[in-house]
């Protein structure tokens, strides 16, 4: 479990395609410190897990081993050496929850359509297929590369957030463009709600 409160960007150093998976390693400092093998970091908020980790000076370099399914439905398969990825260790018991609760399952990927400064904030337009659609709300949460936001509005096939300097300046958004893709996930207790609803209707 995580929060949508992004810690560090971390720097992706190698990607190695094998037989079984695509070896990914990040760089990284805060969300090094005290990580264990098994250990699990939200990556662009897709949850994975450490599978080797190596001192680089002040940093860490983390290993995640990806399935051609995790893959294919985050934006990980548009990534290169270099790419900057959101990064945040999962949520202690006794940790602070400054966001809201993410589970690091991405829903879908949403497509970004506008992007412009307004102010000294940005504005921000993604595209979202329906299944994650379904789910946001006006004023209600959802992760964007795993970064904890409120829906400023809701459109039929897309929605849109404000962006503070503070966000802007310590996650991957300082990077993103319009057209670039980015992981969504939905907000847990809207699929928890239509669960039960559902049932009940049964």
């Amino acid at each position: 479990m995580f929060t949508g409160i992004v810690e560090e960007a971390g720097v992706i150093e190698k990607i190695t395609p094998t037989k079984k998976s695509i070896e990914m390693s990040v760089r990284a400092n805060v969300c090094g410190r005290g990580l264990k093998v098994g250990g699990s970091v939200a990556v662009n908020g897709c949850c994975l897990t450490a599978v080797k980790t190596s001192a680089r000076g002040e940093s860490k370099l983390i290993q995640f081993d990806l399935l051609q399914e995790s893959w294919q439905r985050t934006n990980f398969q548009f990534a290169k050496v270099g790419s900057l990825v959101n990064l945040e260790r999962s949520l202690r018991a006794n940790g602070e929850l400054g966001g809201h609760f993410v589970t690091g399952h991405v829903d879908g990927l949403g497509k970004i359509i506008k992007w412009e400064r307004a102010g000294k904030d940005h504005l921000l337009d993604i595209a979202a297929p329906p299944e994650v659609m379904k789910y946001l709300v006006f004023k209600g949460s959802v992760a964007v590369d795993g970064i904890s936001l409120t829906v400023a509005s809701v459109a039929k096939k897309s929605f849109r957030i404000w962006i503070i300097p503070h966000t802007f300046d310590v996650t991957v958004l300082r990077e993103r463009k319009v057209g670039d893709a980015v992981n969504l996930e939905a907000d847990l207790l809207g699929k928890y709600v239509e669960r039960f609803l559902g049932s009940r209707k049964r």
